[in-house]
């Protein structure tokens, strides 16, 4: 039920973590994730990631937390949005992304 606490605890969630969000990303520009580990470019990801589900559990379903996400990076620069996106995409190849996807795509070859 949208009156109980946890209901109002993702609200306070959502709310924190989008605003907290965008100065991170401003702040990651830059910032080296293969070398050094706990920086604002893992906390950004990670307050996204953290926004998703706030925003999920606040609206009731998945795409409610993406429409979160995407209003916050709306708001950050294309250079901060840029630097985020090449952290995703390079945590995404690393953990096998480009492996579970592949059988749908099989005219598409494989460069490696």
């Amino acid at each position: 039920m949208r009156g109980d606490a946890q209901f109002f605890v993702a609200g306070e969630d959502a709310s924190r973590f989008a605003d907290e969000t965008v100065s991170v990303l401003e702040r990651a520009i830059g910032v080296d994730w293969y070398t050094s580990y706990g920086t604002d470019v893992d906390l950004a990801a990670l307050n996204l990631c953290r926004l998703r589900r706030a925003g999920a559990g606040l609206g009731g379903s998945i795409e409610r937390g993406d429409e979160a996400v995407r209003r916050v990076l709306a708001e950050a620069t294309p250079q901060a949005v840029a630097w985020i996106a090449s952290r995703a995409i390079s945590y995404m190849d690393e953990n096998g992304f480009p492996d579970a996807v592949s059988p749908w795509f099989p005219e598409t070859p494989d460069p490696s």
